[in-house]
């Protein structure tokens, strides 16, 4: 049997040969200490001159925010995280502004909202000024536009906004900076490698053994990284407060927790429908369209349809929902939700006189469709 440092050694290799990085840092460990802006400059410096391209994820603006406004404390009210996030995020762009011209190295301001992302011209559109930016050498410094956002349009958090970002810009290594070492185990030693979240990270933070200054970062973090690895990323949950955190990494030395990325690749598209786009409703399947999905890989037919759940719209995304109630994917409906209600179940002449043709009907096409696969894809 492998030793389990030697597996790891033997995967950081691929580490070692990511040519374009995201690196997420989160709020905490940029509001520990200033001087980790020079650090995370001094970094990327390292990553440039190794010939990679780098995208940085970054929180911070509420939390200087509520210094420059003399707040007490993080406010509750939506208006006043706003204003906080407002008043905050060109001083948080100034930091790394400073940081990054010491090094001479440029950096651009993008903010984000969920609706960006989840309209497929729109994140088209973003990808292309990304990947201007990344052509110039300059630095994108992406957050969530915060004064705008409201929770339909949030992504939640930046470790989730971080793997988001990694298949839009075609990255293969994701860095998720902390106040910890890494995942840690039952004993509080840091996990080198993680290939399965399901079986071997999620039962070490639902059971509390992560440290107590993480264990809320570490649920998302572990959940951004299966994302990115489904994206076929390697991630890096990492040490924000080690200087040389992301010189180590990118070195392949044994820092962090290394998430190896996952066999069966999404394709971008397909991770957009199953990771940013948020379902409309549910369509329920009987037990032969399930294995004509899931083992043969067909598309949704309205034979197979037991019914719908929610208001939904021909484009819309949609869950699908075997009738023991188990999620097996996500998809893009064809037909709205009360189309879809009326010819559930019907087939051949009945459905042609229900719809006054004779054409073929399809309610979620297979290119339209992300099954949940062992990792729980969706």
């Amino acid at each position: 049997m492998p030793d389990a440092a030697d597996d790891a050694a033997r995967a950081r290799e691929t580490v070692t040969k990511a040519r374009r990085v995201v690196i997420k840092v989160g709020s905490r460990a940029l509001a520990a200490e200033r001087e980790i802006y020079d650090r995370l400059a001094s970094g990327v410096v390292t990553a440039h001159a190794e010939r990679r391209s780098v995208v940085m994820v970054s929180s911070g603006a509420i939390a200087l925010g509520v210094q420059k406004l003399g707040l007490a404390s993080r406010p509750k009210e939506m208006a006043l995280l706003q204003a906080a996030a407002a008043a905050g995020q060109n001083v948080l762009m100034r930091l790394y502004e400073d940081a990054f011209a010491r090094r001479d190295l440029a950096v651009a301001q993008v903010l984000l909202t969920h609706a960006d992302l989840a309209d497929r011209t729109r994140a088209n559109n973003a990808r292309e000024a990304l990947a201007a930016l990344l052509e110039a050498k300059v630095i994108p410094i992406i957050n969530e536009n915060d004064t705008v956002a409201v929770d339909e349009i949030r992504f939640g958090d930046n470790d989730l906004l971080a793997s988001m970002v990694t298949p839009l810009v075609s990255a293969d290594l994701l860095i998720l900076l902390s106040d910890v070492p890494g995942l840690l185990d039952a004993k509080g030693e840091r996990v080198r490698l993680v290939r399965n979240v399901t079986r071997e990270a999620r039962p070490l933070v639902n059971s509390g053994a992560t440290s107590s200054s993480g264990t809320g970062g570490m649920a998302s973090k572990i959940e951004a990284a299966r994302r990115a690895m489904l994206a076929g990323a390697s991630v890096v949950v990492g040490d924000a407060r080690d200087a040389g955190a992301i010189g180590a990494i990118l070195a392949g030395e044994d820092v962090g927790t290394l998430f190896v990325p996952h066999p069966q690749r999404i394709q971008a598209r397909k991770h957009w429908i199953a990771f940013t786009l948020r379902p409309r409703g549910a369509i329920l399947l009987d037990h032969g369209a399930v294995t004509a999905v899931v083992e043969r890989g067909r598309s949704v037919l309205p034979v197979g349809v037991l019914g719908v759940r929610g208001e939904f719209g021909p484009g819309d995304a949609v869950t699908l929902v075997g009738p023991d109630g188990r999620e097996i994917g996500r998809g893009l409906a064809r037909l709205g939700a009360s189309e879809a209600a009326a010819i559930a179940g019907k087939k051949g002449e009945d459905l042609a006189a229900l719809r006054g043709d004779e054409t073929d009907v399809v309610v979620v096409h297979r290119d339209d469709l992300v099954l949940a696969y062992d990792e729980g894809a969706v």
